[in-house]
């Protein structure tokens, strides 16, 4: 894939060809294919801990019966995380992660947070609880405008995020594990 002289750009600096085909594609490969893999064991872990907790969402989405489903999506995502952070299986374990990343695109898009507001007095109870999660300026600015900003922002990353890896994962789909993976080095194929 890297090296194959008939896919070959024609470079504007050709002597820099040899350095993109040996390290830089591959490292950039196998970055974003355990960026992709890491993440996926962080938000899949929880799941493996209480595998049935999804089941009333994945029924909200329509995917019956939802303990079938919830238990489903967490191992997708434990063990496909696992699988695409050491390059193996990674073509089925990344196609099948991108269709329910996919899906959370999806769901952010169909379903946004909306005009959620932060209420005085949730404001009051949040500074009297003594929370961590906001600055003084923070709670400010919450407050002054209902946390309308915020929920934006939130929006916005759920959504974009969503998108992000969607993309990420179909691409190692696509593409394979890369030159620096179990598939290639160790067993000589890829799926």
């Amino acid at each position: 894939m890297y090296n194959d002289p008939q896919t070959r750009t024609r470079l504007i600096l050709p002597f820099m060809a040899r350095f993109y085909a040996s390290f830089a594609q591959p490292l950039a490969h196998f970055g974003l294919r355990v960026t992709v893999g890491a993440l996926l064991i962080v938000e899949g872990w929880p799941k493996i801990l209480s595998p049935f907790a999804m089941a009333g969402f994945t029924e909200g989405i329509g995917l019956y019966p939802g303990w079938f489903w919830s238990l489903v999506l967490a191992v997708m995502q434990f063990v496909g995380g696992v699988l695409i952070l050491v390059g193996f299986l990674t073509r089925p374990a990344a196609l099948a992660n991108g269709i329910m990343l996919a899906v959370t695109f999806w769901f952010h898009w169909t379903h946004p947070y909306g005009e959620l507001a932060l209420t005085p007095e949730g404001m009051a109870a949040a500074q009297a609880a003594g929370q961590t999660l906001f600055t003084a300026d923070g709670l400010r600015n919450l407050a002054a405008d209902g946390g309308a900003v915020f929920l934006e922002q939130v929006q916005f990353k759920a959504e974009g995020l969503s998108a992000l890896w969607t993309v990420a994962a179909l691409f190692l789909a696509a593409w394979g594990a890369g030159p620096l993976s179990v598939d290639r080095t160790i067993l000589k194929r890829e799926f």
